[in-house]
């Protein structure tokens, strides 16, 4: 806000110097990790933590049955010690119940084989993936006096575009099995990044002559409309913000 106020040319010099430090530090990781794909979050959770469940749910033996295990009806209390027996599984239901406790070759790996190193022109495509919101940002800022440029916009997705190309095609080529033989850790992360180029409908000039107007029509038919009205006036909310500010999901 404060470099917007001091004028475009010291705006852009801002957002690209953040740009700049964003790519070191993502450099860095990928130097740290040995080469390995960059995911996001960067460190990826789990939705539940095995070592806090135990913790809380587990008696001074640990022997006590999970909650998710019982079943208060026929739950047999052992009158000495005092724990519960689980019920057996439903004879209709063994084959869902012996899945659900089946543990997948990801859940056992240790965390450096569940990303493969990149080599090649895989790590070609992931040091171009990282330099693309840099480039991107020194491409608008070249072309800031011309919002309706296509320039910027084709050199930022034709990065991403190639970058993406480049990875699979390593992977197919280094990977035993293919894409079919990937982490699902890897296959996740590349679902991100395909989706994550829908963003350009919003970006650059693909914003400013297309999807702009195409917004702005549809506002228009949603005016005096119950409930669409509503919607349409959160949308033009969301177009000046659009206009006047860069946001982050512009590079990454």
């Amino acid at each position: 806000m404060i470099a917007r106020r001091r004028g475009e040319k010291i705006r852009w010099r801002v957002v690209t110097f953040i740009e700049v430090i964003k790519a070191i530090c993502r450099l860095f990781l990928l130097r740290l990790t040995n080469s390995r794909p960059l995911v996001s979050p960067p460190l990826p959770e789990r939705e539940a933590d095995p070592r806090s469940e135990e913790l809380e749910g587990s008696d001074w033996n640990g022997m006590q049955t999970p909650d998710s295990e019982r079943s208060s009806n026929l739950d047999w209390n052992m009158p000495r010690t005092g724990l519960s027996l689980p019920s057996l599984p439903d004879v209709n239901d063994i084959s869902n119940y012996l899945i659900s406790k089946v543990l997948t070759a990801d859940d056992i790996k240790p965390p450096k084989t569940l990303l493969h190193r990149v080599t090649g022109q895989g790590q070609l495509a992931e040091i171009l993936y990282i330099l693309r919101p840099v480039i991107y940002a020194f491409a608008m800022q070249r072309w800031s006096g011309d919002k309706r440029s296509w320039r910027p916009w084709l050199i930022g997705f034709g990065m991403e575009y190639g970058c993406r190309q480049l990875a699979k095609s390593d992977f197919k080529e280094r990977v035993a099995g293919g894409l079919r033989g990937l982490t699902g850790l890897e296959r996740e992360e590349l679902g991100k990044r395909g989706w994550a180029m829908g963003w350009w409908l919003l970006r650059g000039a693909f914003y400013e002559n297309i999807t702009k107007y195409w917004l702005k029509g549809l506002t228009g038919r949603m005016k005096g409309k119950p409930l669409l009205d509503l919607v349409g006036s959160v949308i033009e909310d969301y177009e000046y913000l659009w206009d006047n500010f860069y946001f982050p999901t512009a590079t990454l």
